[in-house]
């Protein structure tokens, strides 16, 4: 792939990894650099899932599937209009990414943030105002697949400087005067 949603219209980039990657913070600087809409996965989840998880229990498939029927609702909604959308999202698991990129009709783009769990830990237990508690960061662990060979997408070193994440974005995403560096 050339680029996020070559020839198919504006990308729909996910940005994924476990709580305190940096989805959000990243997310939102990418959504500016593509001139593009930013939607907070979090946003979408049901008072339920916010109420287990401030209380320290982890989300299972079953929580799960409301919040990604309503992301897929989104995204499916920026396609039907054309346009393109910036989602910071957990997306943990390959089938839920899978989910979102039907939504997507295949313009999905994932920008996977990689980081260590000791890292994370820190990340969120520092924290404050969010509902993710620091006890659930090995449960994220525990859940993720990191992206595959097949999917659109790149992974990026989640501790590294913010311009340098946003140069290697803009390059991967194709946009002009960039060079991707695969």
């Amino acid at each position: 792939m050339t680029g996020a949603g070559a020839g198919q219209g504006p990308p729909i980039v996910l940005v994924l990894g476990v709580s305190g990657s940096g989805k959000t913070t990243v997310g939102k600087a990418v959504a500016e650099q593509l001139g593009l809409p930013f939607v907070e996965g979090d946003d979408f989840h049901p008072a339920a899932n916010v109420a287990k998880m401030s209380a320290g229990h982890p989300l299972d498939d079953a929580d799960r599937g409301p919040w990604l029927r309503a992301l897929a609702d989104r995204i499916r909604h920026s396609v039907e209009a054309d346009e393109g959308l910036v989602v910071a999202c957990s997306a943990l698991r390959r089938a839920y990414r899978d989910r979102l990129r039907a939504a997507a009709r295949s313009r999905l783009w994932c920008l996977y943030l990689a980081l260590d769990r000791d890292t994370a830990w820190n990340r969120v237990s520092r924290r404050t105002g969010h509902f993710m508690p620091a006890r659930l960061v090995d449960s994220q662990f525990d859940t993720l697949e990191p992206l595959e060979p097949d999917e659109p997408g790149m992974t990026l070193d989640a501790t590294a400087a913010l311009p340098a994440q946003l140069t290697r974005v803009r390059a991967a995403v194709g946009l002009p005067g960039e060079h991707p560096s695969r």
